[in-house]
């Protein structure tokens, strides 16, 4: 008989290996200079300082922060969609 409960260990274990790799993604630091514009990215796409001419403008930088988790909210609304019709029409 299908157990529709059989997939929920790798669902653990995917879970645990993507809070393990958002971890590691946070202490990374990418660090960019182009025309007087310096721009700090941690590896978790959080942008932590833009400086325009030597000024830090953090106000943009909470702007693309809250526009980037905006997107990532609705790619996950997005997949889960995706996955929840793919589950209907194998069932």
């Amino acid at each position: 008989m299908f157990n529709p409960l059989g997939g929920l260990g790798d669902l653990q274990k995917l879970q645990q290996q993507a809070q393990q790799m958002q971890a590691a993604l946070q202490q990374e630091q990418v660090v960019v200079e182009k025309n007087g514009v310096k721009v700090q990215v941690r590896g978790d796409q959080i942008i932590e300082v833009i400086e325009v001419d030597g000024v830090i403008e953090n106000r943009v930088a909470e702007a693309i922060n809250e526009a980037i988790k905006k997107t990532q909210e609705l790619a996950a609304k997005k997949l889960i969609e995706i996955s929840s019709q793919q589950q209907q029409q194998q069932g």
